[in-house]
């Protein structure tokens, strides 16, 4: 007797997770138009919505249990559109073409910059889904790519809304160097905290209490100034990273000495 084969796999698709990811595409498409248009503003806050479709699209997928492989493939498509072409293309309209009025070698400088944010993100996102199934869930490998563009972001808004008195083309090389350590923390090897619970199971997606407990004190402070907190939090994530690797390797120097 032939023994029991599995029942085959579901391709279908569903709309509903779906929706939540075309509107991130669609949100990512925005911000180059409008950064095209020079409206930096709403394009940065339009990545921001992207990042927000993007944590919908996966939660929604799991409490309806509609995830699919297409879901999975179509999610990651539109995360290189909006948090790797878009940040790149609106960082590049807002500061990193200015570079060309110090010279055909700066002004080349600007765009090869942008192009490896966006080639870092797109090899971010290939690293990210074939490791996805081996990898500590309460851990990145590498500076995740929303929050490499909300960290491009946040700083574009911080400055573009004119309440600190500077233009993208006063700030073109700090730009430049946003840009380039975005780029490279994506694709190094450093772990950086996912907010997420430890281990695999029903309790694999919790976060711990502490952060819903500093959750509402987020909201009231950012209420306040909202593009220069998020500056903050993105300065601050971006480099808990590279802290807790030099202070993993002077530990483990101090245990060997």
């Amino acid at each position: 007797m032939d023994p029991i084969s599995p029942p085959p796999r579901s391709r279908a698709i569903y709309l509903l997770p779906n929706l939540f990811t075309t509107a991130g595409l669609f949100a990512g498409f925005y911000a180059i138009i409008a950064a095209a248009n020079g409206d930096f503003v709403n394009a940065s806050i339009a990545v921001f919505v992207a990042a927000v479709m993007d944590g919908l699209d996966g939660r929604v997928a799991r409490l309806t249990g509609t995830s699919s492989e297409f879901g999975v493939q179509y999610d990651s498509l539109a995360d290189l559109v909006s948090f790797g072409m878009a940040p790149a293309l609106v960082m590049y309209h807002w500061a990193l073409s200015s570079l060309k009025f110090d010279g055909e070698l700066a002004g080349r400088l600007g765009w090869s910059i942008a192009f490896l944010y966006a080639a870092c993100a797109a090899l971010r996102l290939a690293r990210f889904n074939t490791q996805v199934a081996v990898v500590d869930k309460r851990w990145f490998i590498g500076l995740a790519s929303p929050a490499a563009a909300g960290l491009m972001m946040s700083f574009v808004w911080a400055f573009a809304d004119g309440n600190l008195g500077w233009s993208g083309e006063q700030l073109r090389y700090v730009a430049l160097g946003v840009t380039l350590v975005s780029a490279l923390l994506m694709v190094s090897r450093i772990r950086f905290w996912s907010f997420k619970g430890g281990g695999r199971g029903p309790g694999a997606d919790r976060v711990p209490f502490l952060v819903l407990a500093l959750l509402p004190i987020f909201i009231a402070i950012a209420v306040i100034d909202l593009p220069r907190v998020l500056l903050a939090v993105g300065v601050v994530y971006a480099l808990s990273g590279p802290t807790m690797w030099v202070m993993q390797r002077m530990r483990r120097k101090t245990e060997q000495a």
